[in-house]
């Protein structure tokens, strides 16, 4: 059986007023009973006290020579008819032994009471209910001597009845939510299906490509919102149909785009190829060579310098390809340290001295002091590779200088200055791209690569560094990379 919204909310919010009600008639009953239960244990400790003092001034005005056993079996009658009269409550008395000595009850009834009167005459108060009465007891000291207990009766008639009435009144008012909350309910969500059914024929409508033209309802309320964002929907549709077009001249873009850069790595391919067959042909000629003048010694020690050495470049080739290769595919993660720069770079330079000595240059340093929080290993390919391009490119006789200093805002600058040929200003673009080199001639002399320099850039983007440079032809060239202050 399908129910429509309006039953369907009508009865919820029937059961939510019902619960709420139960909820409520519950948790008042709880209070109410609990502040009875206070109040009657208030009264019956108020009335035990008072009937302590008068019997223990009754003892201490009477005779002297009576025990107070003796006491309470004489006066213990008297006494509790007028604690009875005094307090409005059946009240009886016990002496130490636990014999009632005076009574103000019409009968004794069929409870029994004698666990709990004993728990009274060790001195601690105790009450037992049966039915709709209390029985009270309490200890009655004079001193540290135990005179007797006295029992309290309290009806609870009255608070039982009172609650009965009210458990009533909220039954009836339960009832009365129910039908009410059924009968409000059922006519505000019979308005709000209606609403519904309007949403609905205009998502219909929207489906069927009738696009529309105003709000299908002005309510100032979340339906009325909903009507708005369907109208907009319906707008926005429209408008997309134009912005596919848009799309699709973007995505030509892309393709366009990838095409370039299908055409990038097929030249990049060339270079390598282009690059790589230079030093494999000059290795080949040799052993072609020798493989007809095997005889020839001064031929043979020829082949293998030049052998040697172009299978050294070669293998530097390789290798820096690689790392190329893995720095600009893959995102490392970077193991950064506080890392002491002028230690590092006084090591390089003491490492590269050989080298640049059998090229005739002089490599000196002026450090300062300066940590650096980065990765060691990206820090020495970084300054390897730039010193290593200071000896390459340098003249005979001339100098090398690695400079660590501080700015004034607090980076930390490593310059690389040399005396070589220079970098051509119209160059300036391209020194970092993959296998350019600015003289041909000159690096494969000097084993250059034009790898080197788009190694340095990316490992000091890595560290968050900055590079410059700067450089005259026939002046020398000056690399500077910044690296940003360590918070102490």
């Amino acid at each position: 059986m399908r129910l429509s919204l309006k039953w369907k909310m009508g009865l919820v919010l029937a059961v939510l007023l019902i619960l709420t009600v139960a909820v409520l008639s519950e948790l008042v009953l709880r209070g109410i009973e609990q502040n009875q239960q206070q109040r009657m244990e208030e009264q019956l400790e108020k009335q035990s006290q008072v009937a302590a003092q008068y019997v223990r001034q009754n003892y201490m005005t009477g005779d002297e020579r009576l025990s107070a056993e003796g006491f309470m079996g004489q006066s213990g009658r008297r006494m509790a008819l007028y604690l009875a009269m005094l307090s409005g409550m059946p009240t009886a008395l016990y002496d130490s032994t636990g014999k009632e000595t005076g009574s103000s009850l019409q009968t004794t009834g069929s409870v029994d009471y004698k666990d709990t009167l004993a728990y009274a005459l060790q001195g601690k108060v105790a009450y037992q209910t049966s039915g709709d009465s209390v029985t009270y007891f309490a200890p009655i000291y004079e001193g540290e001597k135990l005179l007797g207990a006295v029992q309290l009766h309290y009806s609870m008639v009255r608070d039982h009845l009172f609650i009965k009435e009210i458990r009533n009144l909220f039954r009836t008012a339960g009832m009365f939510a129910l039908g009410g909350g059924f009968l409000i309910g059922y006519g505000y969500f019979y308005r709000v299906a209606a609403v519904i059914g309007k949403l609905r024929k205009a998502s219909k409508d929207i489906r069927e490509a009738a696009y529309l033209k105003k709000p299908p309802v002005r309510r100032r309320d979340e339906l009325g919102d909903l009507g708005n964002d369907i109208f907009y929907m319906s707008g926005s549709i429209e408008a997309h149909i134009a912005g596919m077009k848009e799309e699709q001249r973007k995505l030509e873009l892309a393709v366009t785009k990838l095409q370039a850069l299908e055409r990038q790595q097929k030249q990049f391919i060339g270079n390598i190829s282009h690059e790589f067959k230079t030093p494999l042909t000059a290795i080949r000629a040799y052993i072609d060579l020798l493989s007809m003048y095997r005889d020839d010694p001064q031929l043979t020690e020829e082949a293998i310098g030049s052998m040697g050495k172009e299978s050294e470049r070669l293998y530097e080739m390789v290798d820096k390809v690689l790392r190329l290769s893995v720095l600009e595919k893959y995102d490392f993660e970077q193991q950064a340290e506080a890392v002491a720069l002028d230690e590092l770079l006084l090591d390089l330079a003491g490492r590269m001295r050989g080298k640049a000595g059998k090229f005739e240059l002089r490599l000196d340093t002026e450090l300062e002091q300066a940590v650096v929080w980065a990765d060691r290993e990206s820090l020495i390919s970084i300054f390897v590779n730039l010193i290593d391009n200071a000896i390459k490119y340098n003249v005979p006789g001339g100098s090398i200088v690695i400079r660590l200093s501080h700015e004034t805002g607090g980076d930390t600058v490593v310059s690389v200055e040399d005396t070589g040929i220079g970098i051509p200003e119209e160059a300036g673009d391209k020194i970092f791209e993959p296998f350019f080199t600015v003289n041909k001639d000159r690096s494969r002399q000097s084993g250059g690569t034009g790898l080197g320099l788009p190694i340095v850039k990316q490992l000091v983007e890595a560290q968050g560094g900055r590079l410059e440079w700067h450089s005259e032809p026939g002046n020398g060239t000056v690399f500077r990379i910044f690296f940003p202050k360590v918070d102490s």
